[in-house]
C-alpha cells in the first residue's frame, strides 16, 4: 500500500486506539505518533444488536462494539473538520467490521484503504512493514 505522505493512519482494537502521520514518502511510510484521541463516551447502543447468550456469553463483544462506535464517531468529526487529508484504517477485524458500520460519506471519501489485522501492541516498525506489505 502506498501512503502519501501527511495521511494519518488509525490502528485500533475494542479497547485501543492509536493515531500516526506518514512523515515518510508514498513508497517508504515512516510512522510519528500523534496524541491519543479524545473518544466521547463510549457508545452503549452500537453494542444492542448483540444479545448475551451462550453463543455471547458476557458483556465484552457490546464494550468492544461501542469503543468502535465511538472511535469512528471521532474519525468521522476529524474528516468533517478538515483536520485529515487521507486516512488508512488497521483494526483487528470485529472492530473492522463495526467501524465499518458508523462510516460517514466524508470519512469513506478520504479513506485509501483498510487492513484486517490487529497490530496495536506492535512497535511502529511492524505497523509499517504491515502497511508496505498490504
Amino acid at each position: 500500500m502506498q501512503l502519501p505522505k501527511g495521511t494519518t493512519v488509525a490502528v485500533a482494537d475494542g479497547v485501543t486506539l492509536h493515531l500516526y502521520r506518514n512523515g515518510g514518502d508514498e513508497v517508504h511510510p515512516k510512522l510519528t505518533a500523534l496524541p491519543p484521541a479524545t473518544l466521547g463516551k463510549v457508545n452503549r447502543s452500537s453494542g444492542d444488536h448483540h444479545y448475551s447468550s451462550s453463543a455471547n456469553p458476557n458483556d465484552g463483544q457490546q464494550r468492544e462494539d461501542g469503543f468502535a462506535a465511538a472511535t469512528a464517531a471521532w474519525l468521522n468529526e476529524q474528516a468533517l473538520a478538515g483536520k485529515m487529508e487521507h486516512l488508512y484504517i488497521i483494526a483487528a477485524p470485529k472492530t473492522l467490521g463495526e467501524l465499518r458500520r458508523h462510516y460517514h460519506k466524508a470519512l469513506e471519501a478520504k479513506l485509501l484503504g483498510e487492513l484486517a489485522k490487529d497490530l496495536t501492541g506492535h512497535a511502529i516498525g511492524d505497523i509499517e512493514t504491515a502497511i508496505s506489505h498490504a
